[in-house]
C-alpha cells in the first residue's frame, strides 16, 4: 500500500508541471479612453473563476493559470465605467488584451447584496435599494443610523435625540405595518440581528448597505416582514493582486444643538404669573415696579434675568474621530484591517456626558486552492458611555422649567437654588453629583468557507460559523451635592449677600452595579448551482441555518455609604441593600431556497422560500413556510422596443408577490408565567416569598403573516445619463397580536391574553431619479432625488362598539410610538378635541358651546356632534402620527479636477408632534407662547391665555387638543462636504499616494413650521437631549 501511494505521489508531481503548462495567461495594458494614459489600480477578473489581477503604475497586468477556452475578462476601477470583453485563451500560450476605460464616476449596473448572496442590479426581480459606503461617509454623523435618512427610497428614519451613545435613529422600511414591533431585520456580514446592530459600526468600514423592501426578503422568513437591511463591510480580494494601501483619516468636529427653545425673559414670566393671579382673583405677586427692575437688570443679585439654556449648554462641544485602514490582496490572500476611535463630548458645561468608542476589524480572505477559499472575520468594539446620574430627560426638564427670575449661578460663581428635588441643571449635568459609567464590549468572529465542487461546473458550497460575545458593566455612583440659597436680606460687613450652603440630592451616597454577558452563535451551510446553457441561465440555492442566543445579568445596590470617597459595594450599609439577576435564551432554525431562471437576461424569474422555526411559539406552531415569487422583463432587449425607442438604454418591468413573517413579539406567550411577590411572614420571623400569575397563556399564539405585492419599473436613457426607478407596493398583515377589548366587558375582570386577530394594510410608492453627466475628462456631476410614501390603516382589531364614526380606529392609521420594540395602541391613537379658535370675550363664550368654567382667552373646542355641549364625544381621530408618510432626499455631487463637493437634503412630511410645556408656577413659558398669548388688552391674539400647570381644561392631559398638535414636517440640509486632493506630484513629494483634505457639515440648516424645538423630537414637553449640528475638518492620507 505504501509503495502504491508513493508511486501515485511521484506521478502527481511529474504531472503537475505539465498541468500548469497546459494553462494559458492573459496580459495587457489598461489606458484611459480620452488621454491614453495608463490607469493603475484596475481590478481584472475572469468571470466565473477566482482568477484575477490588478494593473501596476504603468497600467500593465497579467492573469496567470487561465484555463484554455473562451473566457470573459472584466475590468473595474472606481471613477471609470466597467468594461467586459470575450477572450479566447489557448493552451500554454499568452493572450494579449489591451483595454481602454472610459472615465465615469458612476456605476451603471452595480452589484448589490441580497439574501445569502449578491447580484447585479440589472437582473434583480425584487425591490432593493442600496447606498455605497462612500455616500454613507459623506454624511458626517457619528452614529451610522443617522447617515441613512433620505438616502434610500422607502427607508423612513426619525432621529429623536442627540445624546452621545443614545443618538440612534428609529428606522422603518416603508413605514409601519403592525400593532407590534415595526423594527426591520438588520443583517451584518450575513449574521441576522447581530449584537450592537448597525448604529455603532464605523462608516469607514462600510462597503455598502442594501435594503430588501418587498416579498423577496422572504428568504429571511420569520423576521423579514418589516424589511431587511443588509450591511456589507469592506474586504480585500484574494485572486486579484492589489498593492496594499494604508489610509489614515483624522476628523475634528465641533457640535451644538440644532435648536434650543427660546424661553420668556424674567419680566415677561413674572407678568404672566401676575396674570395667573388675576385669573384666580388673587393679588398679583409682583408689582409693576419690581417687574421693571427685572426688565432693566441692574442688580444681578436682586433682579437676575437667567438664560438657563445659555447657563448650562456651552457654545461648542468637541468630537474627534480617527481611522486607520489597510487594504490589499495577493494571488492567495485578501485583507482589510482597520482601527477606529472616536470621542464625543456632551453639550453641558463641565459635562459629565462623554461617549468614547474604540474598534477594530479584520476581514481576511484566503484562496487555499483553485477550489477552496476561506474567510475569517474578527471585529471588536469597546463603548465607553459616561453620563451624569440624572437622566438627560430630567436635566432638560429642569431647563424647560427654569425660572428666569432665579439665578443659575449667583454673581460670585456659586450655584443657585434648586428648581425641584434638589435639581439645579447647572450642577446635575456635571460630575458633582457622581457618575454613571456604562461600558459595553463586543467581540464578534466569523469563519467562512467556499468550495467549488470539482467536476461539477457551477456548483459551490458555502459554510459560515459565527460566534459573538458581549459584555456590559454599568456602575452608577450617586453622591450628594451642594447648592446655595439666599434669604435676600442677610449681608456681611461688606454688604455682600450671605449665602447658605445646603446638601441636595441624596442624603448619603448610593451605588448600583450591573454586570451582564451574552452570546450569539450562527451556523449555516449553503449550496448553490449556477450555470449558463446557451441563452439560459439557471441558479439554484439551498441552505440551512441555526441561530442561538443567550444572556444573563446580575445587579446589586447599596445605600448609606459613610464616605463619598469609596465607591465600592463593600463600603455601603446593610440596610436596604438588594441584589438581582436573570437570564434568557433564544433559538431559531430554518431551511431556505432560491431558484433563478433567466433567458438571455431578458426574461427573469425567481422563487424564494424559507421554512422557519422559532422558539417564540409552541411546538405545534413553531414551524412555518414563507414563499415568494418574482419576475422581470427587460423590455429594452426586445427588438420591437430597441429598434423603435432608441431613447432607452435599459428598461425593466418587474413584479413580486409573497408571504413574509414577523415573530418580533414577547416570547413564551403560550406558557403561564409567574412572578414573585412581597411574601408573607409566618411565625413572626419566617418570610416566605409569594408567587402569583403574571399572564394568561395563549396556546394558539402564532406568526404574523404579511402578504406583499410590489410592481416596479426601472430604466436608463439618454446614453445612461438619466436613470429612474419606481415601485408601487401594497401589503396586508394578518394574525397581528392584539387584545380583545370589546368581546369581554371590563367588568368581567378577566385578564385575556393577546390573540392573533389584528389585520393592518399598508400601501404606497417609492422611487428615485438620477441625472449623471460627464462634462469632460475631469469634470462630472450627479443629481439624485429619491422619495417614498407609505400609508397604513387598521382593517380589524377588537374595537369597542358604540363609538361615533369620527372616533373609530378601524380604517384609520395606527398610532405607533417612535421608539424601537414598542407596540401601537389604537385605543389612544390620535384622539383630540379640535381647537377652532380662542374665546375673545365673554360674549364669544356665551354664544358657543363650551367646557364648564370656560372664560375669555380659553381655547374653543369644536362641537363636533352638534349636541350643544362639549364632552368626550366631540373628540376626533387625527390620522397623522409621529411617523412621516412621505420622506425624501436630494443629493447633489460634483467633481471638478481635484475638487469634489457633495450636498445632501433630507425631507419628511405629514408628521405631527404634540407639544405643551410644564409652565406656570412650576416653570417658564416659551417665548413663542408668551408672544402669542391672549390678554384682556390683546383679545385678538392667536394663542390662549396664560395657564398654570394643568389647571385649565385645555392643558389637562386628559383633554388633548389640536392647538398643541404641531406640524413636524421639515426640510433639512443634512450634510455638505467639500474636498480637495493634492496634485499627484505634491503627494509623491511627501512620500504618499494621495492626500485629501475636506470640510463638512451635518444638520446645517432647517426649514420647518415647528419653530420651538427640532421637529424630529418625539417628546411632548421639550424634555429631551436635542439633535446635533456639527462642523468637521479632516484629512485623509493614503500610502
Amino acid at each position: 500500500m505504501h509503495r502504491i501511494l508513493s508511486l501515485l505521489s511521484l506521478l502527481a508531481l511529474a504531472a503537475a508541471p505539465r498541468l500548469l503548462e497546459a494553462q494559458g495567461s492573459i496580459s495587457g495594458t489598461i489606458t484611459d479612453t480620452y488621454t491614453a494614459a495608463p490607469v493603475a489600480g484596475v481590478t481584472l477578473s475572469v468571470v466565473g473563476t477566482a482568477l484575477g489581477s490588478a494593473t501596476d503604475s504603468a497600467g500593465r497586468y497579467t492573469v496567470a493559470n487561465v484555463p484554455p477556452g473562451t473566457q470573459r475578462l472584466r475590468a473595474r476601477r472606481v471613477g471609470y465605467a466597467p468594461a467586459d470583453t470575450t477572450v479566447v485563451v489557448r493552451q500554454g500560450e499568452p493572450t494579449l488584451v489591451n483595454l481602454r476605460l472610459r472615465p465615469s464616476p458612476f456605476e451603471l449596473n452595480p452589484v448589490v447584496a441580497i439574501g445569502y448572496g449578491e447580484q447585479a442590479k440589472g437582473t434583480l426581480t425584487g425591490s432593493v435599494s442600496a447606498v455605497s459606503g462612500k455616500d454613507v461617509q459623506s454624511v458626517p454623523a457619528l452614529n451610522l443610523s443617522n447617515t441613512l435618512g433620505g438616502q434610500l427610497p422607502g427607508l423612513v428614519t426619525v432621529n429623536p435625540s442627540g445624546e452621545p451613545g443614545y443618538d440612534g435613529a428609529i428606522i422603518r422600511v416603508r413605514g409601519s405595518h403592525t400593532l407590534n414591533d415595526n423594527s426591520a431585520l438588520v443583517v451584518v456580514d450575513g449574521v441576522p440581528d447581530r449584537d450592537g446592530g448597525l448604529e455603532r459600526l464605523d462608516p469607514g468600514d462600510i462597503e455598502s448597505i442594501s435594503v430588501l423592501k418587498d416579498a423577496t426578503a422572504a428568504i429571511y422568513g420569520s423576521r423579514a416582514a418589516n424589511g431587511v437591511i443588509l450591511v456589507t463591510t469592506k474586504r480585500g480580494r484574494s485572486g486579484a493582486v492589489q498593492p496594499p494601501q494604508l489610509t489614515v483619516t483624522m476628523n475634528q468636529g465641533f457640535n451644538h444643538p440644532t435648536r434650543t427653545p427660546k424661553m420668556a425673559d424674567a419680566a415677561t414670566y413674572m407678568t404672566m404669573l401676575d396674570e395667573i393671579d388675576m385669573y384666580r382673583n388673587q393679588t398679583p405677586r409682583y408689582s409693576a415696579d419690581v417687574i421693571a427692575k427685572y426688565r432693566q437688570g441692574g442688580d444681578p443679585w436682586l433682579y437676575p434675568n437667567t438664560d438657563w439654556f445659555g447657563a448650562v449648554i456651552k457654545p461648542m462641544s468637541y468630537q474627534t474621530r480617527g481611522n486607520v485602514a489597510l487594504r490589499g490582496s495577493s494571488e492567495h490572500i485578501g485583507y482589510y484591517l482597520s482601527l477606529n476611535g472616536l470621542t464625543e463630548d456632551g453639550y453641558y458645561r463641565n459635562s459629565a456626558t462623554r461617549y468614547n468608542q474604540y474598534s477594530f476589524r479584520s476581514n481576511i480572505d484566503g484562496r487555499i486552492t483553485d477550489h477552496l477559499s476561506l474567510r475569517f472575520d474578527l471585529t471588536g468594539r469597546l463603548e465607553d458611555r459616561n453620563f451624569p446620574v440624572r437622566s438627560a430627560g430630567s436635566i432638560f426638564r429642569e431647563l424647560m422649567r427654569g425660572k428666569p427670575n432665579l439665578p443659575a449661578y449667583w454673581p460670585n460663581g456659586l450655584p443657585g437654588p434648586d428648581i425641584e428635588y434638589g435639581d439645579n441643571p447647572v450642577v446635575i449635568g456635571t460630575p458633582a453629583t457622581g457618575y454613571d459609567r456604562d461600558g459595553r464590549d463586543y467581540v464578534q468572529g466569523s469563519l467562512g468557507m467556499e468550495f467549488k465542487v470539482p467536476g461539477i461546473r457551477g456548483l459551490t458550497v458555502r459554510g459560515n460559523a459565527s460566534y459573538d460575545v458581549r459584555f456590559r458593566s454599568q456602575k452608577t455612583w450617586r453622591t450628594p451635592w451642594t447648592l446655595y440659597t439666599w434669604d435676600y436680606k442677610t449681608r456681611d460687613a461688606d454688604s455682600q449677600p450671605v449665602l447658605q450652603a445646603a446638601q441636595r440630592g441624596y442624603s448619603t451616597p448610593q451605588l448600583n452595579q450591573f454586570d451582564g454577558r451574552g452570546t450569539g452563535t450562527l451556523l449555516n451551510l449553503v449550496g448553490e448551482y449556477r450555470r449558463q446553457f446557451g441563452p439560459h441561465t439557471v441558479g439554484v440555492l439551498g441552505g440551512l441555518e441555526r441561530q442561538l442566543a443567550d444572556s444573563d445579568y446580575d445587579s446589586a445596590f447599596r445605600d448609606y455609604f459613610t464616605s463619598a470617597q469609596i465607591d465600592q459595594l463593600f463600603a455601603g450599609g446593610d440596610l436596604g441593600k438588594t441584589n438581582n439577576g436573570t437570564a434568557w435564551v433564544a433559538a431559531r432554525q430554518n431551511y431556505f431556497t432560491r431558484i433563478n431562471y433567466a433567458f438571455r437576461d431578458k426574461y427573469l424569474f425567481e422563487f424564494v422560500g424559507r421554512y422557519d422555526g422559532s422558539y417564540i411559539f409552541p411546538a405545534a406552531k413553531r414551524l412555518a413556510f414563507f414563499p415568494a415569487v418574482s419576475a422581470g422583463w427587460r423590455i429594452s432587449d426586445e427588438p420591437f422596443f430597441r429598434d423603435h425607442v432608441p431613447l432607452f438604454d435599459d428598461l425593466k418591468l418587474r413584479a413580486s408577490w409573497g408571504e413574509t413573517g414577523n415573530d418580533r413579539i414577547e416570547p413564551w406567550q403560550y406558557l403561564p408565567t409567574y412572578g414573585f411577590g412581597g411574601g408573607y411572614v409566618f411565625g413572626g420571623n419566617q418570610v416566605v416569598t409569594s408567587v402569583f400569575p403574571t399572564r394568561t397563556p395563549n396556546p394558539n399564539v402564532t406568526w404574523e403573516v404579511a402578504k406583499q405585492f410590489d410592481i416596479g419599473l426601472e430604466g436608463r436613457l439618454l446614453s445612461n445619463r438619466l436613470s429612474f426607478e419606481f415601485d408601487r407596493f401594497s401589503e396586508r398583515r394578518n394574525n397581528i397580536l392584539s387584545f380583545r377589548n370589546a368581546s369581554v366587558p371590563q367588568t368581567a375582570a378577566i385578564p385575556l391574553p393577546r390573540e392573533n386577530i389584528g389585520v393592518v394594510a399598508n400601501s404606497g410608492y417609492d422611487g428615485s431619479i438620477t441625472w449623471r453627466q460627464q462634462m469632460a475628462n475631469d469634470v462630472s456631476f450627479q443629481v439624485t432625488f429619491n422619495g417614498g410614501y407609505a400609508h397604513n390603516k387598521i382593517l380589524f382589531w377588537d374595537e369597542p362598539p358604540g363609538a361615533p364614526p369620527w372616533q373609530v380606529a378601524t380604517g384609520h392609521p395606527m398610532n405607533c410610538p417612535n421608539q424601537a420594540n414598542q407596540r401601537c395602541d389604537p385605543r389612544a391613537a390620535g384622539m383630540y378635541y379640535v381647537a377652532i379658535g380662542i374665546f375673545k370675550d365673554s360674549a364669544a363664550v356665551a354664544n358657543y358651546p363650551h367646557w364648564a368654567g370656560a372664560r375669555p382667552g380659553d381655547i374653543i373646542f369644536q362641537d363636533v356632534n352638534g349636541d350643544g355641549k362639549i364632552d368626550a364625544n366631540d373628540m376626533v381621530r387625527i390620522d397623522k402620527t409621529g411617523d412621516p408618510t412621505f420622506t425624501g432626499g436630494l443629493r447633489l455631487a460634483a467633481q471638478v479636477k481635484s475638487f469634489d463637493v457633495s450636498v445632501f437634503f433630507h425631507a419628511a412630511f405629514d408628521a405631527v408632534q404634540y407639544f405643551r410645556t410644564e409652565s406656570g408656577d412650576i416653570g417658564n413659558f416659551t417665548q413663542e407662547y408668551a408672544q402669542n398669548r391672549w390678554t384682556p388688552d390683546n383679545p385678538n391674539a392667536p394663542g390662549p391665555r396664560t395657564f398654570n400647570r394643568q389647571d385649565e381644561y385645555w392643558v389637562a392631559p386628559q383633554n388633548p387638543n389640536t392647538y398643541f398638535l404641531r406640524d413636524a414636517s421639515f426640510i433639512r440640509l443634512k450634510s455638505v462636504e467639500v474636498g480637495y486632493h493634492l496634485p499627484a506630484h505634491l503627494a509623491a513629494g511627501l512620500g504618499v499616494h494621495d492626500v485629501r483634505v475636506y470640510a463638512s457639515g451635518y444638520n446645517l440648516l432647517l426649514w420647518d413650521r415647528f419653530g420651538v424645538v427640532d421637529p424630529e423630537t418625539r417628546d411632548s414637553q421639550g424634555q429631551y437631549y436635542p439633535q446635533q449640528r456639527a462642523i468637521n475638518l479632516g484629512a485623509s492620507v493614503t500610502f
